[in-house]
């Protein structure tokens, strides 16, 4: 054969030898590749089912999340719309309560009216029978004396109309008196009435004020901080809030001793302040006692504002509003005043309205009667004339304005609520435990010892402390030296022994600081 035919042959059978293996090769690599496809689709399968369970927890736990949320939105909702159904019904309850008794009243004097009526009917018939007689008389008496007498009818006559005259004026006179003498006795009872039916329909809330507030501590290391080096915290708070700490042998408890509730009050915040967050120190009581000041101004327009919402008295002044807030730190006779402003405002109102008066402008008048007991400024008038001054400025009523002047007859009574104010006034401090004289001197002899040392020219500041027994008068650096502190000091104790009479012995201290501060930015 041919060589050249045979090579071509071999060739023809190499290639398709070449061509088949190649075949199987990209097969063998096909079926691998679907395989790894495969694998790796089943894990990306099972990637989404894992990521797609997470994806369901959160949204079921966010949807739980929503669900407690808005549960408790609703459940909020509903005590409160619960509260307000049932302050309604109360409301409507109290309004029944009072309709009946006023039904009740109206009952009782149409009853009285009949019985008066009766009365008067029986009184006419008694009067037209003796006028009955008393003409069947007559005639008698004048055939009497044109027989008897020999005289004329007309003599006769005025013999007759003169008698019966006389007669007539005295007993006129005797039953006027008798009427006088029984609406005497009327009104006298029908105002007992009024004024027991008054105070027993209003509750009163008795709370007697005291000069030392227990400020309890988690524990007795803490006393230590309180004091600080040498006693130097203690001062600082001392001589920013005009309280007195007693820090002595008392299991977790220090006392706070001044007779200013306001002050007690804002050193017992300072503290609790100062203690829950653990820095004490004299820059820092500094500034945690202003603050604690100015959140106490906040809440005594708050209380103010509460008062005047609960009683129902509308568009008083806001500063008014702020006087009757700083009445729940003053005291009347160891009386808490704003209890006393409340209980009095509680009683006129009633009482007017059992007089057929303005129960909203007595009720405003007994709220606003002791105002001039907190003004921000000391006055030479009494405070019945200061609070009628203070309603006057802010717009109140005249009548309202007259009752405050002239609920101690410091002032002509010119309007019919006057003396209902004056009458509640009394009844209010006459209740049994209401009031204590000894506290109220006690803070009278408190209050002239400060202002005695305020009077003196370069006094800054100065706090009664030790039950009276001490008197801490802080002067201004750049206007008193040294030896004026100890001239003044000498001064202020001579003339608290010339002009005040007080128990033991007052000790005057004088502290002058000077303070330089920078500030480096």
């Amino acid at each position: 054969m041919d060589p050249n035919i045979l090579y071509a042959l071999v060739g023809v059978f190499a290639g398709a030898i070449g061509l088949l293996a190649g075949r199987l090769i990209f097969s063998k690599s096909s079926s691998k590749k679907v395989q790894e496809a495969e694998i790796q689709a089943q894990t990306i399968l099972k990637e989404a089912e894992l990521r797609a369970e997470t994806i369901r927890k959160e949204k079921e736990l966010e949807a739980k999340e929503k669900f407690v949320q808005l549960k408790a939105t609703h459940e909020r909702d509903s005590l409160e719309r619960n509260k307000k159904i049932n302050d309604a019904e109360n409301r409507i309850r109290q309004k029944e309560q009072s309709v009946n008794q006023k039904e009740n009243n109206l009952d009782k004097q149409l009853k009285e009216n009949e019985a008066i009526k009766e009365n008067l009917n029986r009184q006419i018939e008694l009067v037209n029978g003796k006028r009955a007689e008393l003409e069947k008389h007559q005639e008698e008496h004048v055939r009497r004396l044109e027989k008897i007498a020999n005289l004329s009818a007309e003599d006769a006559r005025n013999q007759l109309l003169e008698s019966l005259k006389n007669e007539a004026q005295t007993r006129a006179l005797a039953l006027q008196q008798e009427i006088i003498e029984e609406a005497k006795q009327k009104a006298g009872k029908e105002a007992r009435k009024i004024i027991i039916q008054t105070i027993q329909r209003t509750a009163a809330e008795q709370a007697i004020e005291n000069s030392i507030t227990v400020f309890h501590l988690e524990s007795d290391e803490i006393k230590g901080q309180i004091i600080g080096r040498e006693g130097r915290n203690i001062r600082a708070i001392e001589a920013a809030t005009g309280v007195d700490l007693i820090v002595d042998d008392t299991p977790e408890a220090i006392l706070l001793s001044s007779f200013d509730p306001l002050r007690r009050e804002i050193a017992r915040l300072s503290l609790q302040r100062l203690v829950s967050d653990g820095r004490i120190h004299p820059a820092r009581i500094e500034e945690v006692v202003e603050k604690t000041r100015k959140q106490i101004e906040e809440q005594v327009m708050e209380i103010g504002e509460r008062t005047v919402i609960e009683l129902g008295i509308h568009g008083l002044h806001k500063e008014l509003i702020r006087m009757v807030g700083r009445m729940r730190f003053r005291s009347s006779y160891g009386q808490n005043l704003l209890m006393h402003s409340r209980e009095t405002a509680n009683l006129c109102a009633t009482m007017a309205a059992e007089l057929g008066l303005n129960p909203k402008l007595a009720k405003r008048a007994g709220l606003l009667h002791d105002i001039g007991k907190v003004p921000d400024e000391e006055s030479e008038l009494s405070h019945a004339l200061l609070g009628a001054k203070l309603a006057e400025k802010y717009g109140e009523n005249p009548a309202v304005v007259n009752a405050i002047a002239a609920h101690h007859d410091e002032a002509e009574m010119q309007f019919v609520i006057s003396p209902i104010i004056q009458a509640c006034d009394a009844i209010s401090g006459a209740r049994p435990g209401a009031r204590r004289e000894i506290m109220q001197q006690y803070l009278q002899r408190i209050k002239d010892l400060e202002n005695l040392a305020m009077a003196y020219t370069g006094v800054e500041k100065a706090y009664a402390i030790q039950a009276g027994r001490e008197l801490r008068v802080i002067v201004e650096a750049e206007k008193v030296s040294d030896q004026d502190s100890d001239r003044l000091s000498f001064e202020i104790a001579q003339k608290i022994q010339t002009e005040m009479t007080f128990p033991g012995q007052i000790k005057v201290t004088v502290i002058r600081e000077k303070r330089a501060v920078n500030v480096a930015r």
